[in-house]
């Protein structure tokens, strides 16, 4: 079942997971009910329930026969979010005080087609206000569909430019929101070597990229 694994993933036991998913199926019920239900042991019933009332998302209603329902799914998710959004802003700032925000000149070397893919993917996906993308038109036209709303998009073709790529490779370029940059080069059908590429915050480069893809655009349209 697969709100139990995702129940998981948020920290419960899978006992927890279980029964809680089958009082919320139940209703309310009595311990051997749920136990039934959720195809846990009787012995461990009480305890689990016991563990589901202390994370709030059980409620004893009854004493004589005793009966456990479950409290809201929606507030439990959202108490989730809260707790991982501080999780995760906690981390943030650890992180930044063990590693510094990378110098502006810095350039990563990339090598293999699916890093390649999965950063400019990343870079898309993460864009605010505006993306320039050149280069192979099936992979251009997959990051024109990630691209989120409200992002002002300029994609061309590299065809009648001055060429940036060695014989038997085609480059792709894309600068996103004139923070970061990528260049790339992949490896034609039957062509030597493996795709490569590079990562890079520098501001020259990713204004080189953005006035290279805008003359690509002014090309397109001048022909």
């Amino acid at each position: 079942m697969s709100a139990v694994i995702h129940l998981q993933a948020l920290g419960l036991t899978e006992y927890e997971a279980r029964a809680y998913t089958a009082l919320l199926a139940l209703g309310r019920a009595v311990p051997a009910r749920v136990a039934r239900q959720a195809g846990i042991p009787r012995p461990k019933i009480y305890e689990t329930l016991e563990r589901l009332e202390g994370r709030g998302l059980a409620a004893k209603v009854g004493q004589n026969p005793l009966e456990y329902a479950p409290l809201s799914a929606r507030e439990y998710l959202a108490r989730a979010r809260r707790s991982f959004d501080d999780r995760l802003g906690a981390l943030d700032r650890d992180l930044s005080r063990l590693a510094p925000d990378p110098a502006p000149e810095a350039v990563y070397h990339l090598y293999g087609e699916a890093a390649i893919r999965s950063l400019c993917e990343d870079l898309t996906l993460n864009a605010r206000h505006s993306l320039y993308i050149a280069g192979e038109a099936s992979f251009a036209e997959h990051l024109e569909r990630l691209t989120p709303r409200g992002v002002e998009l300029r994609r061309s073709h590299l065809t009648g430019l001055p060429g940036i790529a060695a014989e038997g490779q085609r480059a792709f370029l894309l600068a996103r929101d004139g923070e970061a940059a990528l260049i790339a080069h992949f490896i034609v059908e039957g062509g030597v070597g493996d795709p490569h590429g590079v990562h890079t915050h520098n501001p020259v480069i990713i204004h080189l990229i953005e006035g290279y893809v805008n003359l690509a655009s002014l090309q397109a349209a001048s022909g």
